[in-house]
């Protein structure tokens, strides 16, 4: 069976490439090119990365295929991340980046190449399963619970899951850079990638501000209206942020110990262009317990049961946080909580599970 690993130059995409090729798959790697704008800055390390994957293809012995993705990347998901920002959002541009470019663009420019197969780096598990004669194809979480990607991949559908392969699914990482050393990949003790993937480590204000230009107005504190300070712009500031403020040395509530509170956003005003913050952690405007969501994708192709125990994540680094559909209708879910969720963020994904099954979700609003 022909696959085709999309490779990124990191010791994930590697080892998958490496097992497969184990495995007796004919392997082609494919590298893809998804952002250009600065790809010769201190950010970007694109050429770096081909560099890696050309010498990692070489050692295990596979050919290898590069393809430029820039323009769609910019029009499918680059666009909308501008959108949402303008918007007073805050999206996650990965998640849209796995169901438009890596499992769309990617899989339909395999399937020319002749591949009956693609796979990926991802943590994450596919299993086929028959129901009521029916078969379906479930996206699983992986087995190392710290490193689980099944959050972001939660856009794919049928169709999708039923071509991709994911053999780093049931193994730790720690067990995947031990591999990667005795196969002499030089990329085994290479630093995993960390934020949004055309931003790179860079400050992310820097960044937003070459595309949105500033739009200043009133910080003001949500339990009393007072002007607190000011903000460049609503689209640089996120629901439950704290650092960035720069009005930390105004006075305000008091802890037990006497210091003061820190300030975090609570709330935008996209109409008036004003900031909300509130003081404190455990401000009652930052808990809710139930939200929206909208843009809902459901991987079985049908609802989820309503009134039924379910598991969510409103963001990627937290638990699974016990839950109810209550509803579905219109497009919209809405989600209950057991019990009351931190700075739940309108744009960013919430994600439903049944155990180690990740049923699908949509965007919080």
């Amino acid at each position: 069976m022909k696959v085709v690993v999309g490779m990124s130059g990191g010791v994930d995409s590697s080892v998958t490439a490496l097992l497969l090729k184990q495995q007796g798959y004919a392997v082609t790697g494919l590298f893809m090119k998804n952002w250009e704008d600065d790809d010769d800055s201190d950010y970007c390390s694109t050429r770096q990365d081909l560099v890696d994957v050309a010498s990692v293809c070489d050692v295990i012995g596979i050919d290898l295929e590069v393809v430029n993705f820039s323009a769609e990347y910019k029009d499918r998901v680059f666009a909308d991340f501008l959108r949402e920002y303008e918007a007073g959002r805050t999206p996650n541009p990965d998640i849209l980046c796995n169901s438009e470019i890596k499992f769309r663009c990617f899989l339909d420019h395999a399937m020319q190449l002749g591949a009956e197969r693609i796979a990926t780096g991802h943590y994450a598990q596919v299993r086929e399963w028959t129901n009521d004669g029916r078969t379906e194809y479930q996206l699983l979480k992986a087995e190392d619970g710290t490193k689980d990607q099944s959050y972001f991949l939660y856009r794919l559908n049928q169709a999708q899951l039923a071509k991709t392969l994911f053999p780093l699914g049931a193994l730790y990482k720690r067990e995947v850079r031990k591999i990667a050393e005795q196969a002499g990949l030089h990329v085994a003790a290479k630093k995993d990638s960390t934020g949004i993937c055309f931003i790179g480590e860079r400050p992310f204000r820097e960044f937003l501000m070459r595309y949105l230009p500033t739009k200043p107005g009133e910080i003001r504190s949500l339990d009393d209206e007072r002007v607190l300070g000011e903000h460049q712009g609503l689209m640089y500031h996120t629901i439950g942020q704290r650092k960035g403020l720069h009005i930390g040395g105004l006075k305000g509530n008091q802890d037990e110990a006497g210091e003061h509170d820190a300030w975090y956003v609570a709330k935008k005003d996209i109409k008036a262009n004003v900031l909300y913050v509130v003081q404190g952690h455990d401000h009652p405007a930052l808990l809710r317990d139930r939200l929206v969501a909208t843009d809902l994708n459901w991987i079985a192709g049908r609802d989820p049961h309503t009134n039924w125990v379910y598991t969510a994540k409103p963001r990627y680094r937290t638990p699974d946080q016990p839950c109810e559909i209550d509803r579905i209708a219109d497009g919209r879910a809405e989600i209950a909580f057991a019990q009351p969720q931190w700075a739940l963020t309108p744009g960013q994904s919430v994600v439903v599970y049944e155990s180690k099954v990740c049923l699908g979700g949509g965007i919080i609003v």
